[in-house]
């Protein structure tokens, strides 16, 4: 709202003080808002000259064999991601054919096609005339149903009045990549082989050219930059949801990531959470970092206070001396006692295996039951078996030395006892943290896949779109179907109905199927 002359001279001497100062609050977030994107700009204008002289330039050390086709893959991934974000910072569309992109072959004839008529929903013109169809536009886009290649072939027709020499002609729908000929099915096949699937981008290629097409894996490395991109904010409203829950796993695991210049890898970290396993949310999030310090937890989960479900990795200790609780792993406990007897045949752990056992026994009855019946009967049967368990480790503690694996099994127990039997009290906590284990599965399969993050953008880009994937599967989704339809709504999605698209919160369309040789018509 603006003020006129008249309505400033009105205005006393109060009033006008707190216009200038709400203009001044104004002005001082335009200038951080263009500072920001500023330095944002430079930053990605340094990192894609950075990219584009790792891909195009000389290289003072190769890297040979599978290494260097991950490495491509990975710096043309990069570099689509990065050229998008930039688009978006300066309001700039994102562009169409890369200028150094050979001339679009055709698609083979032998393929099947299913065409797709867009007509006007009127053809009486503005004059009232009536219009005629005098020519039409065809556009073809590769698609994908598992198992099969096929061409989606779109035909806009051209009407035009003869009285008052006006044209008329329906608009193409919005594509997640307009220009390109990738068609939604075969993004999402893409994008789940890689990083379902596990299958980088080079056997991609090799498995589309015996299927009768060649797909360079150049070009699926542009189209994975732009979905990894466009996919993010599901990722980041995924994460707003899980922590709004008060009770959440996490763990981490190796991966090895390319240095790019050195030709060498080090070790950086998937490192993984999700809702607890009795929470109404089954989602999962992955983060990846270039190490294990705690700070990758504490910025993750930012200011976050709830109940933390882990092993006993010492990186996590900072957010309990901030309000977080730790709640420990029995599983972890018990494969203290697991190793002490099966590399010294010990009966001390023989029995700690024996009292751990029947307490998972308990855990295996309840876990169908609602909360309430749940805690009743662990306070019933559990909490007695525990204090019996606590008990007896004390007793043991007593009778061996110090330093051996009996008293180091002992001691771990002990030290973490109040962590390790809060489930106790709590329906709705875990007794371990297996569930998160088993999402890190995953991850575990593809680095025997991958050799290598190609870079700290890939692994985060990975480390996302795996995100979708596995919450998908967590709810019982097909990924393929799911991601399929996620990137047909989400150019022309309200941002605001973000949360819609997240895997839990996602309902399959009610489509009829099509055979390849039949025709829709869109107005």
């Amino acid at each position: 709202m603006t003020n006129t002359p008249d309505d400033l001279d009105q205005l006393d001497a109060h009033q006008l003080r707190e216009l200038a100062r709400q203009l001044m609050l104004a002005n001082a977030r335009k200038d951080q808002d263009i500072t920001f994107k500023a330095a944002r700009i430079t930053a990605l204008s340094h990192e894609i000259a950075i990219l584009r002289r790792h891909k195009f330039g000389q290289k003072s050390e190769q890297l040979g064999g599978e290494q260097a086709l991950l490495f491509d893959e990975a710096v043309g991934e990069d570099l689509e991601a990065i050229e998008r974000e930039l688009n978006k910072l300066k309001n700039q569309p994102a562009a169409g054919e890369p200028r150094d992109k050979p001339r679009r072959a055709a698609l083979p004839p032998e393929l099947p096609r299913t065409t797709i008529h867009h007509e006007p929903a009127s053809t009486t013109c503005d004059c009232g005339c009536q219009l005629k169809r005098i020519r039409e536009d065809v556009s073809e886009k590769l698609d994908y149903t598992p198992g099969t290649l096929s061409v989606e072939r779109h035909v806009r027709g051209v009407w035009a009045c003869t009285h008052c020499q006006s044209m008329t002609q329906a608009s193409m729908p919005a594509y997640i990549i307009d220009k390109g000929i990738a068609a939604v099915g075969l993004l999402a096949q893409i994008l789940i082989a890689k990083y379902a699937d596990h299958l980088p981008l080079y056997r991609q290629e090799a498995i589309f050219k015996r299927d009768g097409m060649h797909i360079p894996r150049s070009s699926m490395a542009q189209w994975v930059g732009q979905c990894g991109h466009e996919l993010q904010p599901l990722v980041d409203a995924l994460r707003r949801c899980i922590l709004q829950h008060r009770i959440l796993h996490a763990d981490e695991t190796p991966v090895r990531m390319l240095k790019p210049g050195s030709g060498k890898t080090h070790k950086a970290y998937f490192w993984t959470y999700a809702p607890g396993q009795f929470e109404s949310l089954k989602a999962v999030i992955y983060d990846f970092n270039e190490g294990r310090a705690g700070l990758y937890a504490r910025e993750f989960l930012g200011d976050w206070q709830g109940q933390l479900v882990v092993d006993d990795y010492s990186g996590y200790n900072a957010l309990f001396r901030q309000g977080v609780t730790e709640l420990g792993c029995m599983a972890h406990a018990r494969r203290k006692y697991f190793d002490l007897h099966k590399n010294n045949q010990s009966p001390v752990g023989q029995r700690a295996l024996e009292l751990i056992g029947e307490l998972y026994a308990i855990e295996r009855e309840v876990a169908t039951l609602s909360p309430a019946r749940r805690l009743a009967l662990r306070q019933e049967k559990a909490k007695p078996l525990a204090d019996a368990l606590h008990t007896w480790m004390l007793a043991q503690r007593q009778r061996v030395l110090n330093g051996t694996g009996t008293a180091k099994a002992l001691d771990y127990s002990l030290k973490r006892w109040a962590a390790l039997t809060r489930y106790l009290d709590d329906p709705f906590i875990p007794i371990d943290n297996n569930h998160i284990e088993q999402q890190i599965r995953p991850v575990a399969i593809g680095r025997n896949n991958w050799l290598f993050a190609g870079s700290l953008r890939a692994g985060k880009r990975a480390a996302a779109i795996m995100s979708l994937i596995q919450s998908a599967k967590l709810n019982g989704v097909n990924p393929h179907a799911y991601l399929k339809d996620v990137l047909t709504r989400l150019p022309t999605h309200p941002n605001s109905r973000i949360d819609e698209l997240l895997p839990h919160n996602w309902v399959a369309p009610q489509t009829d199927d099509v055979d390849t040789v039949s025709e829709k018509i869109c107005a």
